[in-house]
């Protein structure tokens, strides 16, 4: 027997053969929604260079602000303070440019001149171990023909086709001291309009987290800044004292790059004074590679703590964790990023914290209970006003 369905608009049941309009409207939402996910996902790669060197403008106008705010305190128009430290930290970084570029020449040239002699030395010293006679005979031949300094050459001329990378460097460095200048430059008009779009509310609150991420750039630059001092020092006198090639321009080198160079600097900063030792003597090489290795570690457990303690108040596992995170998530310049980041962040996390009173009984008890005994540590609190 055959039923036939009551029409929708007699209130009879719906056809069955059409979905429900909800069902359609999620199915086109989801479509639309995996539609812009992966167009923003394609657009925020492609501007992930823009972004890093946004960051890293960020961080630069943070760092520098400070001073270029005591230049206006004392008189000194913004622009023309803000031209001003940029001037100081350029010429900074060309008089260290230029010192590590002559040291390089130099021995890069003493080297040259003493390949002869070191490819004979290995030839005696294999027939003298092993027996092999004559086994760097041809390469001193080339060497001295010009065969072997033309291949230099060839590679050199390689080297020269990553022109446009250099060229492209350059532009990015330009783009975020463009971006530095203006951020400093106007600071001030930049913080009224960010607060033009807030309620009043809302204000203090983002002009104490930018104060404070000033407060804590500023921190880390001055740690930075004395460790660099104190390492610079300490192997200038030691490789002074173990006749090290140019022993302030390297000393310098390691200063600043195990600073300032995050992750792979420590490496980079230890290599250069070690290979220039080496090629100067082995026994030279040697010491100073002891030293880098023993100041390292009395850096790492006992200078560094302390300074980063002091500047930037926030604890070392903190510290090592963030590092950690921001090399993963933004590579170099995360890491680089990450200590002020986290000091920003535990700070004004720390503003909204109630914070109560610690019972000393009851933590005494505990430890009783896990058979620890004595007595429990006291955290640091400020007295109570009378």
């Amino acid at each position: 027997m055959n039923v036939t369905p009551d029409p929708p608009g007699n209130g009879g049941p719906a056809r069955a053969d059409r979905a429900p309009r909800w069902v359609t409207r999620l199915v086109l939402g989801i479509f639309a929604g995996a539609v812009v996910l992966y167009y923003g996902r394609g657009v925020v790669a492609s501007l992930r260079p823009l972004l890093i060197m946004l960051l890293l403008s960020l961080f630069l106008s943070f760092a520098i602000e400070p001073a270029v705010n005591r230049l206006e305190r004392a008189g000194v128009r913004r622009g023309v303070g803000t031209m001003t430290v940029f001037g100081l930290v350029v010429l900074a970084l060309v008089g260290f440019g230029v010192a590590m570029a002559t040291v390089l020449s130099e021995q890069i040239t003493e080297f040259a001149d003493d390949v002869p002699g070191y490819l004979e030395d290995f030839g005696d010293w294999l027939e003298e171990t092993f027996g092999i006679e004559g086994a760097t005979d041809d390469l001193i031949a080339d060497y001295e023909s010009g065969d072997l300094a033309d291949r230099f050459t060839n590679f050199a001329d390689d080297l020269a086709r990553f022109g446009a990378t250099i060229v492209n460097l350059l532009f990015q460095v330009f783009t975020i001291a463009l971006f530095t200048f203006y951020l400093v430059a106007e600071g001030p008009a930049l913080r009224r309009q960010v607060c033009s779009l807030l309620p009043a509310n809302r204000q203090r609150e983002v002009l104490e987290l930018w104060d404070l991420a000033i407060e804590k750039t500023g921190g880390y630059i001055a740690s930075r800044a004395i460790l660099a001092i104190l390492s610079s020092l300490a192997h200038w006198l030691v490789f002074a004292a173990v006749d090290v090639p140019s022993p302030l321009a390297l000393a310098l080198w390691v200063g600043i790059m195990s600073q300032f160079i995050p992750v792979i600097g420590t490496y980079l900063a230890g290599a250069l004074p070690i290979v220039i030792g080496f090629i100067a003597d082995p026994a030279t090489g040697l010491w100073a590679l002891v030293f880098v290795i023993v100041y390292q570690q009395i850096e790492n457990y006992v200078f560094a703590p302390r300074i980063t303690a002091q500047t930037m108040e926030i604890h070392v596992a903190l510290a090592f964790g963030a590092v950690i995170a921001g090399a993963a998530v933004l590579g170099p310049v995360g890491a680089l990023l990450s200590l002020p980041a986290a000091a920003t962040i535990q700070a004004f996390v720390s503003s909204y914290l109630r914070r109560h009173e610690v019972n000393e009984a009851v933590l005494l008890e505990s430890r009783r209970r896990r058979g620890l005994g004595g007595v429990p540590i006291r955290s640091k609190r400020p007295p109570t006003a009378p």
